[in-house]
């Protein structure tokens, strides 16, 4: 999959360039369906829809996450309206969403928030009142019988325009336990729970 990333929008001549782009240098994979765009906006997409005589993209490749719900709004019900899934980075939110930060404790060694080189991408997820917020949501996702990882990734994949996540792992069991989470039945009452506590997060 080739995923088209922000084009820096400049209305329908610079979309249908974007568009055209991919379909000359990857025509096979343009033809197979295989041709995506990543953080786009609404009014790109629409803009591209538009078009005539292109191939059209199948994907979209949005952050998305129990703590970034951005893409519900508008992008979601748009591309679902138009035959385009989601594949979804950063599902964890860089790693908060596993569990493995314990507030008011030093992060773990092996963990991205310890990492001088890593620790800048978390942004405002490494922040006391997300990890607290997470914190809160654990015992749902014991109540699930699932590890928290488990639980934040069920839930991007409940949504039926979701058709992958994303995820980095730096061990292999990560990926096994990860990859668990696809077709995990999880009563939609603790998701409704957990989506209460993240709207509690007050905005950076």
């Amino acid at each position: 999959m080739v995923a088209q990333a922000d084009p820096g929008f400049a209305g329908p001549a610079r979309c249908r360039e974007i568009r055209l782009q991919p379909t000359t240098i990857f025509p096979a994979l343009a033809a197979a369906g295989k041709v995506g765009f990543s953080e786009w906006s609404p009014k790109q997409i629409q803009a591209s829809l538009d078009l005539p005589g292109v191939e059209k993209f199948v994907s979209s490749q949005p952050q998305y996450s129990l703590l970034w719900r951005r893409p519900e709004k508008a992008v979601i019900p748009l591309c679902a309206e138009n035959g385009i899934s989601q594949i979804v980075w950063s599902p964890l939110a860089q790693g908060v969403l596993s569990g493995k930060y314990v507030p008011g404790d030093t992060p773990p060694q092996d963990s991205r928030a310890s990492s001088d080189k890593m620790n800048r991408q978390m942004g405002h997820w490494n922040r006391p009142e997300v990890i607290e917020a997470v914190h809160r949501m654990k015992p749902l996702a014991e109540e699930a019988g699932v590890s928290m990882a488990q639980f934040a990734l069920a839930w991007v994949l409940r949504e039926p325009n979701v058709a992958s996540a994303i995820v980095g792992v730096s061990r292999p069991e990560q990926l096994a336990a990860n990859a668990a989470a696809s077709g995990l039945k999880i009563d939609p009452a603790l998701f409704e729970k957990a989506e209460a506590i993240a709207a509690e997060i007050p905005s950076a």
